[in-house]
C-alpha cells in the first residue's frame, strides 16, 4: 500500500505533463513560428504574437523605439527616436509572469551576494508590464505580447500633451501587429506594431503633419536583446577625454572612494594583433546608411561618416571604422544595425545621434544616426542668399550647392560621432577649427569684392577629434591609467580646447572660447568680420537672390537669414563681456590653470563690436529692397522662416530691425552677465563697470540723432528695447541688489537726459518719441508692478542652420 501510495501521484504527475504538452501543441498549431532569441508564435487570424519564455530570471535589455514617426521636429517624435534603454526579466507568479525593470543606477559592484541583494532591497525596481499565461509545457509558458507591444511604451501620448498638441489615447481597433518587421534571431527579437492614437484638440504642429487629426498613426517597436559577455572592458571617464559619462551609484566602493563612478559610452574595439603598430579589428565598427537617401546627399553622408576612418588609423587601426548601404532588406531598428538614417520632417529641424549602450558596462550596442532631409536645403538657401547668383534663367549654382553639400558631410560626422560616445567641443571653433564636434557657421569671406565660399566648412577629422578617438578606443596591452593620463596630458600640452554644453549653452555663460554656430579666435574681431560679409551680401541682396520663376514675395524667406548673418557672432561676442577662462581641470602635481577673468581690452572690444550691430544705419534695409517684397503671392503663405509683421500683410523692415537688436541688447544686459560684470570691476577696475556699460550703450543708441527715412522708425525701436531691457531688469525680483541699484541710477539719470533730447532741435524728429520714453520709465520708478514691454518683436528661428 505504501508503494502504491508514493506510485500514484508520480502517475497523475505523467498524466498532467502529457495534458499539458497536448494542450500547448494545440494552441501553437496553425500558428507561425520564429526560433530566436525569445522564439514566438504568430496567430495570423488574431493578428497576435505570443512569445515563448524559456529564461525566467534572466536579465536582458529591452529597447523601445519609433521606427514610423509623427514628422514634426517641433513635437519631437521622429523616424527611428530610440526610446529608453532598460535592462529587464521576466519572473513567473502563478498564473501572471511580470516584466520587471531593474534599477540599474543604484548598485553593489561586489562578489558578496548579500551585500547585492541589500542593495536591490533598499531601491524600487519598476514592473513595467503584467502577462497572463497563454499555455505551457515542459519549463516552458506562452504569453501574449500583443497588449505590451500595442502599448504607449514610448510616451506618445505625454508627449502631445506636453507640446499642446491635444489629448490622445491608443485606439486598439485601428491598432495591430506589425508582421513585416517582427523577427527573431539567435541574440535579438525584433517586434514592432502599427499603433493608432485617437483624440481631439490637435495643435497647430499636429495638424500641419496629419491626414486626419483625430487619429495619428505610427509605428513602435521592442527589441528584446541578450545581455553583451564579459569580455568588454569598460573605460573610466575623465572630464577633459571627450566622451559623455554613464554615471552609477556604487555603494560597494571603499570608503575612501566616491559613490558616483563614471565611465564612457564606446563600442567594443579590439586589434586582430594588440602588438603591432598597425592592425585590423578583430571585429569592425560598421555604419549603415539609409538606402532612402537620395544623391548627390548620399555620397556626402557617405563620405562624412567616413572621415572617422582618419582618427582609428591614428591610434593602429586598418579598416577598423566602415561605411556602407544598409541593405534592402534589413530592418534600420533591428539591434544588429549601427544606422545613419534620413528623417523627413514639415520643417527643417535637429538632427541627432543616439546609441542603445549597456548600462551596467557603458558598451554602445548600436548607434542609430537621425539626419533630418531638410537641413540641406537651408544651407544652400544661406548660400544663395549670400551669392545673389540668379542673375539668368541657367545661372550655375553648383558652388552654392557644393557648401550645402559641405555642411552635409560635416553633419553626418558629427552625428556619427555622437554614436561613438563624443560629446560636443564648442571651444573647437576658436582653435582653428579642431572638431567635427562643434556646431560650424559657415567661414564666408570676401574676396576681390565677391562672397567666398569656398572655406565655408572644414574637411576631415580635426586634431580634438584624433585625441577624443585615442582616449577611447586605444588598445592597451598593460598600465591603461597610465596610458589614457598620457593622452589627456599630451592634449592639453598641445593646448586642445573643450568645452562642452552646460558651460557654452546658457545666454549667461560666459567662457571665452566656447559658443555655438561660431568662427575665429577672437569673438569681437570675428564680429566685425562677418558684419563686413553682412554688408557686402546685402548690397548684393535683390532681385538676383531668388531663382527665375519664384514669387517675388519669397524674396523674404531668402533675406532672413542673410539678415540675420551675424546672430550667432553676437552671441559669442557678448560672452567675452564678464567673460572667464578656464578648462575641466583634475588635481594633479602641476599648478592648476583655475578660472582667469577676460581682459579689459578684450572686454571692451567686444562691447565696440556689439554696440556697432544696433546702429540705425546697419539695421536699416534700403527702400530699393523694401520695394521688391510684396505681401505673400496668392497659394504662398508666411510661416516661420518669415520675418515677424506689425503692418499687416506687408512686410515690416522696421520690426525686423527691432527684433535683431532685441538679440543684441538681451544678451549684453542679461542679468547673471551683469552681476558677474560687477564683481569683476571690483576686482580689477579697467574693466567696465555695469553702469559704464549701461552708459555706453545709451550713447550708442537713445543719444543718436536720426532726422530722415526709415532710419527715424528703426532707432525709435532700438531705443525702445534699451529702455524695456533696462525696466525689466529693474523690476526683476532676481536681480542682485548692486546691480539693481546701477540699473535704477541710470533710468534716474535716463529721465533728465530724455527731457533734454525731446526739447532739442538736434532730436527734432525723435521729440514724441523721447516723450514716450520719459512716461513709461517715471511710471516704471513709480510703480511696483511689472511693466508689460512695448514690443515683443522676435527673430525668426536660427538654429539649426546646418546641425544639431
Amino acid at each position: 500500500m505504501k508503494f502504491l501510495r508514493l506510485f500514484l501521484p508520480f502517475l497523475a504527475l505523467l498524466a498532467f505533463s502529457a495534458v499539458s504538452a497536448d494542450a500547448y501543441q494545440g494552441f501553437t498549431k496553425g500558428k507561425q513560428y520564429q526560433k530566436g532569441y525569445f522564439s514566438f508564435y504568430y496567430d495570423e487570424s488574431k493578428a497576435k504574437v505570443f512569445i515563448e519564455i524559456d529564461k525566467f530570471d534572466q536579465d536582458f535589455l529591452f529597447q523601445s523605439s519609433l521606427p514610423h514617426g509623427v514628422g514634426s521636429n517641433d513635437i519631437g517624435l521622429d523616424r527611428g527616436q530610440l526610446g529608453d534603454t532598460r535592462i529587464v526579466r521576466f519572473e513567473r507568479a502563478g498564473d501572471k509572469v511580470f516584466l520587471r525593470q531593474l534599477n540599474t543606477y543604484y548598485r553593489a559592484d561586489s562578489d558578496n551576494a548579500l551585500e547585492q541583494q541589500a542593495m536591490d532591497e533598499a531601491f524600487a525596481s519598476s514592473i513595467i508590464w503584467g502577462f497572463t499565461v497563454a499555455a505551457e509545457s515542459k519549463g516552458k509558458v506562452l504569453i501574449d505580447y500583443t497588449p505590451f507591444l500595442l502599448s504607449d511604451i514610448h510616451g506618445l501620448a505625454n508627449t502631445l500633451k506636453r507640446t499642446k498638441q491635444g489629448n490622445y489615447a491608443i485606439d486598439k481597433a485601428r491598432s495591430a501587429v506589425y508582421k513585416k518587421r517582427t523577427k527573431a534571431f539567435p541574440r535579438n527579437t525584433e517586434l514592432e506594431a502599427m499603433v493608432t492614437f485617437k483624440g481631439s484638440g490637435a495643435g497647430a504642429y499636429l495638424r500641419s503633419v496629419t491626414p486626419e487629426e483625430s487619429a495619428v498613426t505610427v509605428h513602435l517597436h521592442h527589441s528584446l536583446i541578450a545581455l553583451p559577455d564579459n569580455e568588454y572592458k569598460p573605460r573610466a571617464f575623465h572630464p577633459y577625454s571627450g566622451f559623455w559619462s554613464v554615471e552609477y551609484a556604487d555603494y560597494a566602493t571603499a570608503i575612501d572612494q566616491p559613490i558616483q563612478q563614471r565611465l564612457i559610452p564606446r563600442h567594443r574595439l579590439n586589434k586582430k594583433d594588440p602588438s603591432a603598430d598597425v592592425s585590423e579589428a578583430i571585429e569592425p565598427i560598421v555604419y549603415y546608411l539609409d538606402a532612402g537617401v537620395p544623391e548627390p546627399v548620399k555620397s556626402a553622408l557617405l563620405d562624412g561618416a567616413r572621415w572617422w576612418n582618419q582618427a582609428f588609423e591614428a591610434i593602429g587601426y586598418k579598416d577598423a571604422f566602415v561605411v556602407k548601404m544598409l541593405p534592402a532588406d534589413a530592418d534600420p531598428m533591428d539591434v544588429r544595425y549601427n544606422v545613419i538614417q534620413w528623417v523627413h520632417r514639415a520643417t527643417r529641424g535637429w538632427s541627432y545621434g543616439a546609441s542603445v549602450i549597456d548600462p551596467r558596462t557603458g558598451e554602445i550596442l548600436k548607434g542609430h544616426v537621425t539626419l533630418g532631409s531638410l537641413r540641406v536645403r537651408q544651407d544652400y538657401l544661406i548660400a544663395t542668399g549670400l551669392t545673389s547668383p540668379f542673375t539668368a534663367a541657367d545661372v550655375d549654382t553648383s558652388t552654392m550647392k557644393e557648401m550645402a553639400l559641405a555642411r552635409i558631410r560635416q553633419l553626418s560626422a558629427h552625428e556619427v560621432g555622437h554614436t561613438l560616445g563624443i560629446a560636443h567641443n564648442f571651444a573647437a571653433s576658436a582653435d582653428n577649427r579642431a572638431s567635427v564636434m562643434d556646431y560650424p557657421h559657415p567661414l564666408v569671406k570676401i574676396v576681390n569684392d565677391k562672397i567666398d565660399l569656398s572655406q565655408a566648412y572644414a574637411v576631415g577629422m580635426g586634431e580634438w577629434d584624433k585625441h577624443v578617438v585615442a582616449y577611447g578606443y586605444s588598445d592597451f596591452a598593460a598600465d591603461e591609467a597610465q596610458q589614457l593620463n598620457a593622452i589627456i596630458s599630451s592634449a592639453q600640452q598641445n593646448k586642445l580646447q573643450y568645452i562642452s554644453d552646460a558651460d557654452a549653452r546658457p545666454k549667461s555663460g560666459g567662457h571665452a572660447s566656447a559658443h555655438l554656430w561660431d568662427n575665429g579666435e577672437n569673438p569681437a574681431v570675428e564680429l566685425n568680420r562677418v558684419m563686413q560679409v553682412r554688408a557686402k551680401a546685402l548690397s548684393d541682396f535683390g532681385i538676383n537672390s531668388i531663382a527665375t520663376g519664384t514669387p517675388l514675395s519669397q524674396i523674404e524667406e531668402a533675406l532672413v537669414p542673410i539678415y540675420n548673418f551675424h546672430r550667432y557672432q553676437v552671441e559669442a561676442a557678448a560672452k567675452l563681456i564678464a567673460g572667464i577662462d578656464y578648462s575641466y581641470e583634475v588635481k594633479t602635481a602641476e599648478t592648476p590653470k583655475g578660472v582667469t577673468m577676460v581682459s579689459a581690452k578684450a572686454q571692451q572690444q567686444a562691447i565696440d563690436a556689439l554696440l556697432a550691430t544696433l546702429s540705425a544705419e546697419t539695421l536699416t534695409l534700403s527702400p530699393q529692397l523694401i520695394a521688391l517684397i510684396p505681401p505673400k503671392a496668392y497659394g504662398y503663405y508666411r510661416s516661420r522662416e518669415s520675418f515677424q509683421s506689425n503692418t499687416g500683410l506687408a512686410f515690416d523692415p522696421v520690426s525686423a530691425a527691432s527684433a535683431s537688436a532685441k538679440h543684441t541688447i538681451a544678451l549684453m544686459l542679461n542679468k547673471g552677465r551683469l552681476a558677474r560684470l560687477a564683481q569683476q570691476h571690483q576686482l580689477q577696475t579697467d574693466i567696465s563697470s555695469v553702469g559704464n556699460l549701461i552708459t555706453q550703450l545709451n550713447k550708442a543708441t537713445l543719444q543718436q540723432p536720426t532726422n530722415s527715412g526709415l532710419a527715424v522708425l528703426v532707432q525709435q525701436r532700438v531705443n525702445q528695447q534699451v529702455v524695456d531691457h533696462l525696466i525689466a531688469l529693474n523690476k526683476d525680483a532676481s536681480l542682485v541688489p548692486e546691480v539693481k541699484a546701477e540699473v535704477t541710477y541710470q533710468l534716474r539719470e535716463m529721465l533728465e537726459q530724455l527731457e533734454d533730447q525731446a526739447d532739442s532741435r538736434k532730436y527734432k524728429a525723435l521729440s514724441t518719441h523721447f516723450m514716450l520714453l520719459h512716461e513709461q520709465i517715471t511710471y516704471a520708478l513709480e510703480h511696483k508692478e511689472a511693466v508689460q514691454p512695448m514690443n515683443d518683436d522676435k527673430l525668426p528661428p536660427g538654429s539649426p542652420i546646418g546641425n544639431e
